[in-house]
């Protein structure tokens, strides 16, 4: 058996995925992070319509319906199940790329203050759009990138202040 995730949506329903089970699935990719998904000859549409790489959130509209679906992979679950979880999440000063990519567009400008959950910038990874959040309240005090530049993992892009 291969990886495993643990899906927990809509904070009521647990799910625990193989890596067998996501690939066994007929799925296309349309334009605009939407895709088609065939499992089992039963057709779904699916769109992403919100993601937080850094605290690995997602919502996800299928047939219609929304759900907020949260995935740990197999270190979380061994963290958590450690009891190792971070009592206080430190202050993230610094936003780096999650995953290596291209620089869609920065929303943000220097000197503009910013809250938990804004959208800042779009990179572009994996032929998806991935629009970045702010980690906390903040203002933007530096940004490192410009719209069309090909970054790498952990590349700071923007440098933010209390």
């Amino acid at each position: 058996m291969g990886k495993t995730y643990k899906l927990k949506v809509n904070e009521s329903y647990d799910f625990n995925l193989n890596k067998e089970q996501i690939t066994s699935l007929d799925v296309v990719e349309k334009p605009q992070k939407k895709y088609h998904i065939l499992d089992k000859n039963k057709s779904y549409q699916a769109e992403v319509l919100q993601s937080n790489f850094n605290k690995k959130t997602y919502t996800v509209q299928v047939n219609g319906n929304a759900y907020e679906v949260k995935i740990a992979d197999e270190l979380d679950m061994l963290i958590s199940e450690l009891g190792l979880e971070a009592t206080a999440e430190k202050k993230e000063n610094d936003i780096k790329a999650p995953m290596p990519g291209l620089i869609v567009s920065i929303d943000v400008e220097v000197g503009q203050e910013v809250a938990e959950g804004d959208g800042i910038l779009v990179l572009e990874a994996m032929k998806m759009e991935n629009t970045l959040t702010a980690p906390r309240n903040g203002v933007i005090k530096a940004i490192t990138i410009k719209t069309g530049d090909k970054v790498e993992k952990n590349t700071v892009l923007i440098e933010m202040e209390e």
